[in-house]
């Protein structure tokens, strides 16, 4: 088994990097590198989008949830994938195509201002590397119990497989790479469906669910309280993520935008559905899960046969992987536009390319070591998405919507939200010790500081702006 995996592993690497590098083309401007020179079609754009949007968590603990509780799982994962996708494409498509900017820190500051830009950068790197620890953490975790290599080793492979490419080609060879992944991550789906189909019912999972005490198994509101709070904080950070926005972006017209993001929408409630089903099959199959074994990884080590296993194992890795790559792509976005060339103004053409390709490996390098602080993939991507929902949701909607500046409201906001944010993370890994409420309880919390901020800065920007000249306004 151990050899067919790592057979299986190793045409998945190859094809890979190949698919990575082969469609890449020369780069000569940032817009290039981290756009792919605004070309990308809306099939890939979809493709690319919903490859990166149903990571790890998708495929690994939606299954476990789906089999620990039922039907409800839907809700943490597949639920705000879905309704960001839809916001973006009926509410914010048209107005991002639009921008004459490059990055999201552009925007932030034409709105609020130098300083609001440094702190939404500051966010924006940290967020992307998080998400990108999320995935590493899987990678790590999946690998380990198949090849019988460390965690540390584990991790290691599959960053070095994507920073490869990711280096290499910029935006448009992570989404050619990802556009293969997606048809080998719903291949897998499809294929684990059909399996248990045969082996496995709903009535048989329903009866079992039931002895074993577990109430609402087929009830998709029960146990909405936790699941709303996670559904919130996904929903929140995903429709301000810069993955969502780079992609739409890089594509030709607005119009192909908003077909791209409804294309995904559709594939996404597909793939959700399936893993979903297939966890709740699962528990006739292998019974509960258990702690630090994901049940897909309990069902393709023991029950899948040699075919389907190999087809399964590459599918986790390609939903792993294809988030990872869209991580740290954008997060080099940000570092080499916002960082970088805020610094050195004067730098243009081959040498923002350079430090395009530099800044993937910085943001690649702090992702691992995260990765190896943090061992619990809903955890990390849990902490990750709390930065952008509580630090950057408030300022960042309402800025597509403004005509003026309103510095004070968007530095509040984003002091107290992201302040908030950035205190949960620092108690939850234990460097501080606070009397903070844990993810996802702390949600309501840095929301609720964040939007005060802005109401507060708002009011000051107005206050000021009559003083100055009491006949305008600044709305």
């Amino acid at each position: 088994m151990k050899t067919g995996l790592l057979i299986a592993l190793g045409a998945y690497f190859f094809l890979l990097a190949g698919a990575g590098l082969l469609f890449s083309r020369k780069s000569r401007s940032l817009e290039d590198f981290f756009l792919a020179s605004r070309s990308l079609s809306p099939g890939v754009m979809a493709l690319s989008l919903s490859a990166a949007w149903f990571g790890a968590s998708s495929i690994l603990v939606s299954a476990d949830e789906a089999c620990r509780a039922g039907v409800g799982a839907f809700m943490i994962i597949g639920l705000p994938a879905l309704l960001s996708i839809l916001l973006f494409a009926f509410f914010f498509a048209g107005r991002i195509h639009g921008l004459p900017t490059i990055s999201l820190s552009d925007l932030v500051e034409a709105r609020y201002g130098r300083a609001v830009r440094r702190l939404a950068t500051a966010l924006i790197v940290w967020y992307m590397v998080m998400l990108a620890a999320s995935q590493m953490v899987a990678a790590g975790q999946f690998l380990k119990g198949f090849l019988g290599t460390s965690y540390l080793v584990s991790v290691a492979v599959a960053a070095a497989v994507v920073l490869l490419y990711a280096t290499f080609g910029g935006l448009l060879s992570v989404a050619r790479a990802d556009a293969l992944q997606f048809f080998l991550l719903a291949s897998g789906i499809c294929g684990l469906c059909v399996s248990l189909v045969g082996r496995s019912s709903f009535r048989e999972a329903g009866v079992l669910a039931s002895q074993a005490g577990i109430p609402g198994f087929f009830d998709f509101f029960h146990g909405a309280g936790r699941n709303a709070l996670i559904a919130l904080s996904f929903t929140l950070a995903w429709t301000v993520s810069p993955v969502a926005w780079q992609r739409i972006q890089a594509v030709r017209t607005a119009k192909h935008a908003k077909w791209g993001l409804l294309a995904s929408a559709g594939l996404l409630t597909a793939l959700y559905a399936l893993i979903v089903a297939a966890g709740i099959l699962f528990r006739p199959v292998l019974g509960a899960p258990a702690d630090g074994s994901p049940l897909l990884a309990r069902f393709i080590a023991s029950a899948s046969g040699p075919w389907l296993g190999g087809l399964l194992f590459v599918a986790v890795m390609a939903t792993i992987l294809s988030t990872l790559d869209a991580a740290v792509n954008t997060g080099a976005l940000c570092l080499a536009r916002d960082v970088y060339q805020q610094i050195f103004p004067g730098s243009s053409g081959r040498r923002l390319v350079a430090a395009g390709r530099w800044s993937t490996l910085i943001i690649g390098g702090a992702a691992l070591a995260v990765a190896f602080r943090f061992q619990d993939i809903l955890k990390t991507l849990g902490l990750a998405s709390q930065i952008m929902a509580e630090g950057l949701f408030i300022p960042g909607m309402t800025m597509l919507f403004l005509k003026k500046k309103l510095p004070a409201a968007g530095l509040l906001s984003l002091l107290l939200g992201g302040g908030f944010s950035l205190l949960s993370f620092l108690n939850e890994a234990g460097i501080v010790h606070l009397s903070l409420p844990d993810w996802p309880r702390s949600v309501p919390s840095g929301m609720a500081l964040s939007a005060a901020g802005f109401i507060i800065g708002t009011g000051i920007s107005i206050i000021r702006e009559k003083r100055r000249n009491p006949w305008r306004s600044v709305t």
